[in-house]
């Protein structure tokens, strides 16, 4: 089995060459054949979270182990399983839910494994998708693509499931009102294409980068605006008709969080979802005499993503434009990625 690890934080990824893992009880191994290149494993990757204040968040403080080999947007054909498992044949094609819990505790049992305490997520806790072959725990994580095709079926366990769950936390006002995006990345792009597929109103779009400006305006933004110019906020209330009632924040800096809030209407949402890092001072008063309310996302529930798979199969251009390399250059990706050059999602292929 090949596989492309981190080894050391902040250096190239090595190649690792291993037995093929055999499944035992529950488990089932799959043929890689499509694994998203996520932001989130650049963060993996460099070992440390940016908490503001001179403060770090390191890759041992979650509970990470090196080697590692990343990878949490996979899809996978079944080659062999153990004997507890009975729903799933040699030669069936699964999108893999990786956000997974102990399967024990409260959160776990109302179906919120994302959300777990000792989490044990594929790609993070345990091997991912830079490899050939993956394992995953349980058949249950095992999800039908239909005709999908592997490339565009992968970034729904990440990259969709985060934006569809955060476009469902603004609430039902997306159908009546536009909402701001704020970062026109991959996760960006999906954001508009899963709000469209939603019945969303539209999207105004954010982003100090004109490429993904452009991207986004071809992707179905009503507007796009450059944050670093002057008057950003109000440029983009005025392409909300004058009142922004909700935001969703991909990035997750300081920069970005405080145009989202300066946006909003009384009684606005902003949902952060990037984990770029930072901090921001927040006027308490202000917050409840604006009435405004300020929530975090974390991708996903195994419910969600079976809704997202469902409105996909059902809306065929609910996607976020895909460029495929093959596994031997994960740590190309994984620059490109680091320097913005990336449009879209980039989906190794062993």
């Amino acid at each position: 089995m090949n596989s492309y690890d981190v080894q050391e934080c902040g250096c190239p990824l090595k190649h690792y060459v291993r037995d093929t893992p055999t499944p035992t009880g529950s488990e089932v191994l799959l043929r890689v054949l499509a694994a998203g290149v996520c932001h989130s494993d650049v963060h993996f990757w460099e070992g440390v979270y940016d908490l503001g204040g001179g403060k770090q968040l390191k890759l041992a403080d979650r509970g990470l182990k090196l080697p590692l080999t990343m990878g949490h947007e996979n899809v996978g054909e079944v080659v062999a399983f153990g004997p507890d498992v009975k729903d799933v044949k040699v030669g069936d094609r699964r999108l893999v839910y990786p956000w997974i819990g102990c399967g024990k505790c409260g959160v776990c049992l109302r179906g919120e494994e994302n959300l777990c305490l000792t989490p044990g997520f594929i790609g993070v806790h345990r091997p991912g998708g830079y490899s050939d072959h993956l394992i995953v725990p349980h058949s249950k994580y095992l999800f039908d693509c239909g005709a999908l095709s592997a490339e565009n079926a992968a970034p729904l366990a990440c990259s969709g499931l985060t934006t569809y769950s955060a476009i469902k936390k603004i609430g039902p006002l997306v159908k009546d009102e536009p909402i701001l995006i704020l970062g026109a990345g991959g996760l960006g792009l999906m954001c508009i294409a899963l709000l469209k597929a939603m019945g969303g109103k539209g999207a105004i779009v954010a982003d100090i980068d004109p490429v993904k400006r452009e991207a986004a305006l071809q992707a179905g933004a009503i507007a796009v605006v450059d944050p670093l110019e002057a008057g950003a906020a109000q440029k983009v209330i005025a392409a909300a008709k004058g009142s922004l009632w909700g935001a969703i924040d991909l990035v997750g800096a300081p920069s970005s969080s405080q145009l989202g809030l300066d946006c909003l209407v009384k009684g606005g949402k902003l949902v952060i979802v990037g984990l770029y890092g930072g901090e921001i001072t927040l006027s308490l008063l202000l917050i409840p005499m604006r009435a405004i309310t300020l929530q975090g996302s974390y991708v996903g529930t195994p419910g969600e993503l079976k809704e997202l798979i469902d409105l996909v199969h059902k809306r065929r251009d609910a996607f976020v434009p895909t460029t495929t390399r093959p596994l031997s250059e994960a740590n190309a990706a994984l620059n490109d990625l680091k320097a913005g050059k990336l449009i879209g999602r980039t989906v190794l292929i062993p």
